[in-house]
């Protein structure tokens, strides 16, 4: 459990982070939390170099992942708990014993492979593994090809 709340107080003071200044030498004392993701959207999130993706979803007043790789088409469904921070939303579960920290953070983002344009930035801590991708929406869709 101290490594979950270490790799979120790492991503909650990275969030933090870019809206402390509006200007040089000022401080913000804004403590709203991001709100740009609806509670009730559903997330996808996806990565290359390994591929991986993984789908949150709302499930009543709980939330459900799936994560899936090339060696597990289908995928393995968990639950996590969500967390608006001041620059993104974080999901946290567990898997197959290891612990998942998924961070949701806005900014452009492109796979790399396609033509895709991609409104978030996503970083999955899986057990000791970091995994770096892109994200969209059921609310705010990515723009180009359906069909790569």
């Amino acid at each position: 459990m101290k490594v979950r709340h270490t790799i979120v107080a790492l991503w909650i003071g990275a969030s933090v982070l870019p809206g402390c200044a509006d200007g040089p030498g000022e401080i913000t004392r804004d403590t709203q939390p991001f709100d740009g993701i609806g509670s009730d959207a559903t997330v996808s999130l996806a990565g290359t170099e390994p591929f991986w993706n993984m789908t949150v979803e709302p499930s009543g007043q709980e939330y459900r992942a799936t994560y899936s790789t090339p060696q597990d088409i289908d995928g393995s469904t968990f639950a996590v708990s969500r967390f608006a921070g001041n620059n993104g939303v974080g999901f946290s579960g567990e898997l197959d014993g290891r612990t998942m920290q998924i961070a949701v953070s806005p900014g452009e983002c492109s796979d790399g492979m396609t033509d895709r344009s991609y409104p978030y930035t996503a970083t999955v801590v899986a057990g000791d593994e970091t995994l770096y991708g892109c994200a969209h929406t059921s609310e705010e869709p990515f723009s180009g090809s359906e069909m790569p």
